[in-house]
């Protein structure tokens, strides 16, 4: 499917040949993420991605947008807690042209201290947006419960306060640290080989140098003790979120969580939750769980909404749902319609050159091996009734439940 290479600068390169379309996808992970943001600096990591496209020493934030819109392309950036990315998509016969302004964004950024300005203003903007939405309100209290005192607590975007305080000296101190190619893990998909690929990045990529090795001092988070969480807010329907922590990506009882977890809440119309909650008794319109991996971290969640009377009953009835799948564990017809499905949607996963090439990045970034594809039907295959009764008594632990309700309180069960 794909072909690795290191580049002389370390880049990591993964190609994988797709001639369907005269299309190529660039894919870049960059070991950059919010949980290298400084103390009191949080959200340098998201700032520095999101102005990459803003200014270098050769164009204007106007130049790099006329430059791309004329090969009808973006290059689009983003940053989550351990990783910046970007993304270019466009014609085979405008990758020299896409590749010299990925380059040059790269290398040559310089952070204009108006655009800083702009950007700072749109952040914050963003951020007081997310703080009137019910679903973010409730998943911001979660993770700060669940990891406090951890960057893998709080949002990549930082908050008000500290994006405020953010200057350019941090933004070029954190882009000339951490945006090396040693750092780098970079996917090419599409109407092109390997050895094509290696030779057009190396040019292009040239003036890239490597930085020092940064030993990685971030801890891994302590999660956060049991308790409930309910914030007041005027609405018709409660936001719930029910968890605790999870297991990172690279965990040996990955797939058969995984497993458990679709029986759970994962499978949609055919999970327990689902079942119990919405087509039984009808106290939800949606209702699903998830254990969300990363590569240092983890979290077990289950999501729903609920009327405002409802939510007790209904956080009730999840947590009994918890209860039964530890103590009866499953039947060999969920087991195998829980098995067939994510064997059977896999390849969705890989349905375009851009899905592809995202693909391939977090293979590398967490060290799964380029076979993976071809090992994960037999790395689901293999889990037992027996795997899935021991994980769900393991990794699912009623004692450390953080509950987090964002409602009407005064309409909730119990009172008037």
């Amino acid at each position: 499917m794909a072909q690795r290479s290191v580049m002389d600068n370390g880049i990591i390169l993964l190609a994988s040949e797709q001639r369907a379309l005269p299309m190529v996808t660039v894919k870049l992970l960059i070991d950059a993420g919010s949980r290298y943001d400084p103390a009191w600096r949080e959200g340098v990591a998201c700032l520095t991605a999101r102005l990459l496209t803003y200014g270098t020493r050769t164009r204007t934030a106007v130049q790099i947008a006329e430059a791309l819109d004329f090969i009808g392309t973006s290059l689009n950036t983003g940053c989550d807690e351990e990783t910046a990315t970007l993304t270019l998509t466009l014609l085979k016969k405008d990758l020299s042209t896409g590749l010299n302004i990925l380059a040059d964004v790269l290398t040559a950024s310089t952070f204009p201290p108006d655009e800083i300005d702009r950007q700072k203003q749109a952040v914050i903007a963003a951020i007081r947006a997310k703080a009137e939405r019910p679903g973010e309100i409730a998943n911001k209290k979660f993770s700060e419960a669940l990891f406090p005192q951890s960057p893998y607590g709080r949002p990549p975007e930082g908050g008000e306060e500290s994006v405020k305080k953010i200057e350019r000296s941090d933004l070029v101190e954190f882009h000339n640290r951490f945006y090396r190619p040693n750092r780098t893990i970079l996917a090419v998909v599409g109407d092109i080989s390997h050895q094509e690929a290696v030779r057009r990045l190396t040019k292009a990529l040239q003036p890239w140098e490597k930085g020092p090795s940064i030993k990685d001092s971030v801890s891994l988070p302590k999660p956060g003790a049991a308790e409930m969480i309910r914030v007041q807010k005027t609405l018709t329907q409660a936001n719930i979120i029910i968890g605790h922590e999870g297991v990172p990506r690279n965990h040996p009882d990955y797939y058969a969580i995984q497993v458990m977890n679709y029986i759970l809440g994962g499978g949609g119309f055919s999970s327990r939750l689902m079942e119990s909650i919405r087509n039984e008794r009808g106290l939800a319109y949606s209702v699903h769980s998830q254990f969300d991996t990363a590569k240092y971290a983890g979290s077990f969640q289950i999501v729903m909404q609920t009327k405002n009377d409802n939510a007790n009953n209904a956080i009730r009835i999840a947590k009994a749902e918890i209860q039964r799948i530890r103590e009866k564990g499953v039947t060999g017809d969920e087991l195998k319609a829980a098995k067939d499905y994510l064997v059977g949607s896999f390849p969705l996963r890989l349905d375009t050159n851009r899905r592809i090439a995202m693909f391939l990045a977090q293979v590398e970034f967490f060290e799964l091996g380029l076979d993976y594809p071809d090992r994960y039907p037999e790395l689901i295959g293999r889990i037992s009734k027996a795997d899935v009764t021991r994980v769900a008594k393991r990794y699912l632990n009623p004692e450390k439940l953080i509950v987090v309700v964002v409602s009407d309180q005064d309409k909730s069960e119990g009172k008037k």
